[in-house]
């Protein structure tokens, strides 16, 4: 399984939100948000400091995608 963060940058976008606001806002580090950028796994408490911020859920920035077979 793989996790896809496009949620997150399109919520962004609409928000007219840089990540480097995101960053400075919700006090998650820049590597953080390099690995989200990658889909790769973050810690639930980086998730958690991010849906403060932007006053949402975990579903609304990211996405459990299945792997193939």
């Amino acid at each position: 399984m793989a996790v896809s963060y496009k949620k997150l940058w399109k919520m962004l976008i609409d928000l007219d939100m840089s990540k480097t606001e995101l960053i400075q806002k919700s006090k998650v580090t820049t590597n953080q948000v390099a690995h989200m950028g990658k889909g790769e796994d973050v810690r639930v408490e980086t998730l958690e400091k991010i849906c403060t911020v932007l006053g949402c859920t975990f579903d609304d920035i990211a996405e459990i995608i299945p792997n193939e077979k």
